[in-house]
């Protein structure tokens, strides 16, 4: 990649030796291949989140073809006019994005965030002005496009303005190498240039390396010649003059070749990171939604049936099967799969320690199931609804122990199964399920009677 740029930034016509790319940089560009290849094989990751997450999916395979190529992305901002367009066409060496007087003249590119022009090794991306009408929205767009680039140059026509050092800010927290190039210096004398850049390096000294402010002059006005006929009639015209830029083209060839593929490479590894955590949280998410309706579908079934049930302490042993069924479930929620042994040693432990926790609620409902036997179920009405919310609500705290047991990897974690469900227990609002399961209940009822 280094020589491309090379070649790129000189203009040469004609390739060197290749250089040998240094172990270290080669190691890196592989590890982070091989993991952006594995966040995009995941089988693990559920569609729907795949699907939400599509754009980002997108950029890793985007940048896993630019590992591959051996490109670096450096990505131009600045204010509306300041000269972005053109000092990308004056590195390039050929017109490749729109210049223009207008304000606002790089909008955006079709299927792209921005405008790319690319060239062997190196990707310039022109963003559109900071400070635009909707500039809220474009900025968006251009730190967007700054979180996938390698290299930021940020271009200044003159003292930064607010907007502009707050940009700058933002910019610098991304973690990117970054200059800033201050554009049109052909309007300045050579004073006023030492000035104005003394002024500039003090004003960035804790954003911007002092070397990395540098002068450049992306489009100079033309020069104006004045000739003399021999009439002496005077005939003025204008030469166009080249561009100054040899500075910052040196500056980003220096740090090509000290910093190559790693460069590249760490950023990729920096997205895909911040993507794998925004995965881990989305599944996670997506995991809690479906097991809350896993276990509102076992606290309907075991409360009605529970509440149903005219046979003495029958109906409390008909509810532990459902539990473990329910735990089951859980377990395949959450990628950890229990065999049905397994799930009711499990469900043993919890209701071992919510018995400890919670003794009084248990004999409760111990003996409204005698009551409900014994008074051949004339008082039914009476107890079912409070006795199938207390299976409910058993099934809530059962459902959301294991839940907890599952997210951490099948464990307690240090303080045991004790502490587990008496945190459960502490957090969860009982008089609110209690109340949610009577009336559920009562209305299920009510509809049995009735057919």
């Amino acid at each position: 990649m280094t020589e491309r740029l090379r070649r790129l930034l000189r203009g040469a016509d004609r390739a060197d030796a290749p250089q040998v790319p240094a172990p270290r940089a080669v190691s890196a560009d592989a590890r982070v291949a091989d993991s952006l290849r594995a966040l995009l094989d995941d089988r693990a990751v559920p569609e729907a989140v795949r699907s939400e997450l599509a754009h980002d999916f997108d950029r890793v395979e985007r940048m896993l073809d630019k590992l591959e190529r051996g490109e670096l992305h450096v990505a131009v901002f600045g204010r509306v006019s300041a000269g972005k367009s053109a000092l990308g066409n004056a590195l390039l060496g050929h017109e490749a994005f729109r210049v223009g007087v207008l304000h606002g003249t790089t909008t955006q590119a079709a299927h792209a965030p921005l405008d790319e022009a690319a060239a062997p090794g190196l990707v310039l991306i022109d963003t559109p002005g900071i400070n635009e009408l909707d500039g809220e929205a474009r900025e968006r767009l251009a730190f967007d496009v700054a979180e996938v680039s390698d290299l930021v140059v940020f271009v200044a026509d003159a003292d930064l303005t607010r907007d502009e050092l707050d940009a700058l800010k933002l910019l610098a927290g991304t973690q990117r190498p970054l200059l800033l190039a201050l554009n049109k210096i052909d309007r300045y004398g050579d004073d006023e240039q030492q000035t104005l850049l003394a002024h500039l390096r003090a004003k960035t000294e804790k954003l911007v390396r002092a070397e990395d402010v540098i002068p450049v002059a992306a489009l100079p006005a033309p020069q104006r010649i004045v000739e003399t006929d021999a009439a002496g009639r005077e005939h003025v015209s204008e030469q166009p003059r080249p561009p100054q830029i040899a500075a910052l083209r040196e500056r980003l060839l220096a740090i090509a070749e000290r910093e190559g593929k790693t460069l590249s490479a760490i950023n990729a590894g920096l997205f895909a990171g911040r993507l794998s955590d925004q995965l881990t949280a989305r599944i996670a998410e997506t995991r809690r939604a479906l097991a809350t309706r896993v276990i509102r579908q076992y606290c309907i079934a075991k409360g009605v049936a529970v509440a149903l049930n005219p046979i003495p302490v029958a109906d409390l042993l008909a509810a532990a099967g459902l539990d473990a069924a329910m735990v089951v479930q859980l377990s395949r929620v959450y990628g950890l799969p229990l065999t049905r042994r397994e799930s009711g040693r499990l469900v043993a432990t919890i209701c071992a320690q919510l018995a400890a926790l919670m003794g009084a609620i248990w004999g409760v409902q111990l003996v409204s199931s005698a009551l409900k036997g014994l008074s051949a179920g004339l008082s039914t009405v009476v107890t079912a609804a409070a006795q199938g919310a207390l299976a409910w609500y058993a099934t809530v705290l059962i459902g959301r122990v294991a839940e907890q047991y599952l997210i951490h990897g099948k464990s307690w974690g240090e303080q045991g199964a004790k502490r587990a469900v008496a945190d459960i227990v502490r957090d969860l609002d009982r008089d609110s399920i209690l109340r949610e399961a009577r009336e559920e209940i009562l209305q299920r009822l009510k509809t049995r009677n009735r057919t």
